[in-house]
């Protein structure tokens, strides 16, 4: 069980995660470009807000299909669902505390920009 938290500590998740994390990515999406996270994935069930739901805040664009959260107080990006598998949480690797982004190995480039929902 790994612990999420935003900057300022209003927002805080539980997440049931593997020791090894299976999946690390980072995307190239207009909106993932531009806040620069590594992610992780996990199912739903996996993923559960504990504190300060109610100071998270929705972004949508688009196709209005996937949900981006960040805190309402310090902006940070927490969580999202991602379009092409709505059943999955994304998480800011950057909010566990005890994970060091900057070492991060194997860290996968998904090609949001050419999103397969995307092509006729």
């Amino acid at each position: 069980m790994k612990k999420l938290s935003c900057h300022c500590g209003a927002v805080e998740a539980e997440i049931q995660v593997p020791d090894k994390l299976e999946k690390i990515l980072r995307c190239n999406c207009s909106i993932c470009k531009r806040k620069g996270a590594i992610m992780s994935m996990v199912k739903n069930e996996n993923f559960k807000i504990t504190k300060g739901e109610n100071r998270l805040k929705l972004y949508q664009f688009h196709s209005k299909v996937a949900k981006h959260y960040f805190c309402s107080i310090c902006g940070i990006y927490t969580h999202h669902h991602p379009r092409a598998n709505p059943a999955m949480t994304g998480f800011n690797l950057g909010c566990i505390e005890e994970i060091d982004t900057l070492k991060l190995e194997n860290v996968t480039i998904n090609d949001g920009r050419n999103h397969p929902l995307d092509k006729k």
